[in-house]
């Protein structure tokens, strides 16, 4: 791997199960790769952990391609680091300076609860997508693709909030701890195009009590999390998710 090598101090939060009490573990790590993404950089780190005989680092990752939305962590503030748009495996070594100190600590939330290191349980999205984040079509084959004309502006629309991967950086960069940003990404989605649009109320209704239900804050329109969204997920579908609700709330029989 060409490019030029790095020395940095980690101060890394290590914190043994949900029930424990967790603390900042600092090592220091030599000739790290600029071109190395961040979880490549924390893959050396378990590494030289292992040969010390020492426990790895435990940290979410599935695809390492900026996709799937598994990995996630808050780099000196910051969640998935200081690249905007990006998540934590995409972030590369080369925006860090020889000598630095990074601070690596799990999401922050308490609807993200710590399991081991750098890992949360982000189930709590799992429950509101189960709660009303989908189409039905109850008998028949799928139907063509063409057979509903949909207008651009509002497929760019829907194609644009259904980028949200669900990596919860949104709610552990908000002060409030909300997940307006990923809701309101979920009810657009459907509720832009006419597929979605037997189930519209219901939907709405549904995804909003459950987040409620699940112990979720209020948003304070602050924009931390459209500043840390690695999918650029605009704020405007909180507004979108303010008016589905409030459809929802004066025209629904449920």
């Amino acid at each position: 791997m060409s490019g030029e090598t790095i020395s940095l101090t980690l101060k890394i939060w290590r914190q043994k199960g949900p029930s424990e009490k967790g603390h900042l573990e600092t090592h220091e790590l030599d000739t790290i790769n600029t071109n190395m993404s961040f979880l490549e950089m924390l893959d050396v780190l378990n590494e030289k952990l292992t040969i010390e005989g020492k426990e790895p680092v435990t940290f979410d990752h599935d695809c390492r391609e900026g996709i799937c939305g598994m990995c996630g962590a808050v780099v000196n503030g910051i969640a998935h680091g200081p690249e905007i748009e990006t998540t934590l495996c995409q972030q590369h070594m080369r925006d860090f300076k020889n000598g630095e100190t990074i601070v690596i600590e799990p999401f922050r939330a308490s609807t993200f609860p710590i399991l081991k290191d750098l890992m949360v349980d982000r189930s709590a999205f799992d429950r509101i997508i189960q709660a009303g984040g989908y189409t039905s079509v109850n008998t028949g084959s799928a139907v063509e693709a063409n057979t509903i004309p949909v207008a651009q502006h509002l497929a760019e629309q829907a194609m644009d909030a259904a980028a949200c991967i669900g990596c919860g950086a949104c709610v552990a960069a908000c002060p409030n701890g909300a997940a307006q940003l990923f809701v309101g990404a979920k009810i657009s989605q459907l509720a832009l195009l006419p597929q979605g649009g037997a189930e519209r109320e219901k939907r709405a209704l549904a995804m909003v009590e459950c987040m409620d239900k699940e112990g979720f804050g209020n948003c304070g329109n602050e924009r931390e999390c459209e500043a840390v969204c690695p999918k650029g997920i605009s704020i405007r579908n909180i507004a979108r998710l303010n008016r589905e609700y409030l459809r929802a709330a004066v025209t629904s029989d449920r």
